[in-house]
């Protein structure tokens, strides 16, 4: 077997920005290029929340990881996947079905993205040591970031530019995903070259997990679980619907309440400082927590998660198109976001705590995405009944849920102290 923590410079950065990219494609792009495309508030909220299901059930079939071939082979074949799933979506933008077609090749990259992510976690830990492991977390977080300003950023600003050549939408992001296709295609075959063989037959037999069942009725057996879950499920209950309706508000026409902006103008706010201060916040989050540990910070967290998406209302009321406005309130929320999720990973490491500990963090992370998948499923329906500025309002106020439920979960004041953070 080779030595641990071997190339290690190489295949860190480069494993985890093509975990990124897929995830930022299929959850955020996909919103922006069906708005460009025509398809309805409610379509969007609905089918792209939906996307989220896998990141919601990958707990179910991640033993399946462990026990059958190695987890190098796994993401190797995951990241072929999504290349053809991606290509799927560029040929079939033109076609008249393409809303039904499209979504059909991004429930494909989903599940791939979200198994790619079980093997490429689980590699991670079996190819460093423990010491590297806490020295390249900020490496692997920091490549993960780069993933999303691509995805948010240069691929957005490309179909934009695209979309000015060809005056014609579909041909932009038919183009745009083709070429998002050999991407991720030339990532995945980077991986093949860079990443060594780790595993052998000697360390997977010694990997598989056992006690399935077990696994989850300790979960499910912790003291105040049903509270854990409860805070859980609603702690981003507000920020999963905002997430939804950001980019059809900043796109769609004055007439329609909306900015009125470019692909473009968006591709540039979100994919630069939007990404520069959602990586500055959640670094900030980590180091107060690490210094002063988990209960200190916690109510300003969940605060900064959810205080600043009232300036979006501020932005629909006022119905202003100024840049620097709305660049303003995209830095205020993203920063508010990384610094409020530092608080929230903090507390899901806490409940996956003890035995069996990655397997209970994976069914954690399952009901995060589930929590941000079920109200993004209807946000669109709330939009249209409330109009962009009363649905702001809307999603401060669902905020309320988690605040009153900080009283009731327990932890211990400084869990987190002196402790790495991990990557959002």
């Amino acid at each position: 077997m080779i030595q641990k923590d071997k190339w290690a410079w190489a295949w860190v950065p480069l494993l985890y920005f093509t975990q990124g990219l897929p995830y930022v494609l299929v959850v955020t792009v996909s919103v922006i290029m069906y708005k460009k495309l025509g398809v309805s508030n409610e379509d969007i909220g609905l089918y792209t929340s939906l996307l989220y299901l896998p990141w919601v059930l990958k707990p179910l079939w991640s033993p399946f990881v462990d026990l059958k071939s190695t987890k190098r082979n796994w993401f190797l074949a995951m990241q072929l996947l999504i290349s053809v799933a991606l290509l799927g979506v560029g040929l079939s933008l033109p076609t008249q079905m393409f809303f039904l077609t499209t979504l059909a090749c991004f429930w494909m990259a989903a599940f791939a993205s979200a198994t790619n992510d079980i093997a490429s976690d689980g590699y991670y830990m079996l190819g460093l040591t423990e010491k590297k492991q806490s020295f390249f977390v900020g490496i692997r977080s920091t490549f993960y970031r780069l993933a999303m300003v691509t995805g948010e950023g240069l691929i957005v600003i490309m179909a934009g530019f695209l979309e000015q050549k060809y005056g014609d939408n579909t041909k932009a992001w038919s183009m745009t995903m083709i070429a998002t296709a050999f991407l991720m295609l030339a990532l995945t075959l980077s991986n093949f070259f860079v990443t060594p063989k780790y595993e052998s037959a000697l360390t997977m037999a010694k990997d598989k997990p056992k006690g399935f069942l077990e696994v989850f009725s300790s979960f499910f057996n912790k003291p105040n679980i049903a509270i854990a879950l409860t805070f859980i499920l609603t702690y981003r209950l507000g920020e999963s619907q905002l997430v939804k309706m950001v980019a059809p508000f900043l796109l769609d026409s004055t007439e329609k309440g909306g900015l009125g902006y470019t692909t473009e103008q968006l591709g540039t706010i979100f994919g630069t400082v939007g990404v520069i201060f959602l990586s500055l916040g959640g670094i900030l989050g980590g180091i107060l927590i690490s210094r002063d540990g988990l209960k200190k910070w916690m109510l300003p967290m969940v605060l900064s998660l959810n205080v600043p998406n009232i300036l979006y209302a501020l932005l629909a009321f006022t119905k202003t198109t100024n840049m620097i406005a709305v660049t303003a309130t995209v830095v205020f929320e993203k920063f508010g976001y990384g610094f409020g999720f530092a608080a929230f990973l903090m507390y899901l490491i806490y409940i996956a705590e003890g035995k069996s500990k990655t397997s209970h963090y994976a069914i954690a992370t399952g009901f995060m995405a589930l929590g941000m998948m079920l109200p993004g499923m209807i946000s669109g329906y709330i939009q249209q009944w409330l109009g962009y500025g009363g649905f702001f309002i809307w999603v401060v106020i669902a905020s309320l849920p988690a605040l009153f439920l900080l009283k009731f979960i327990t932890y211990p004041a400084d869990f987190g102290k002196k402790t790495k953070n991990t990557d959002a």
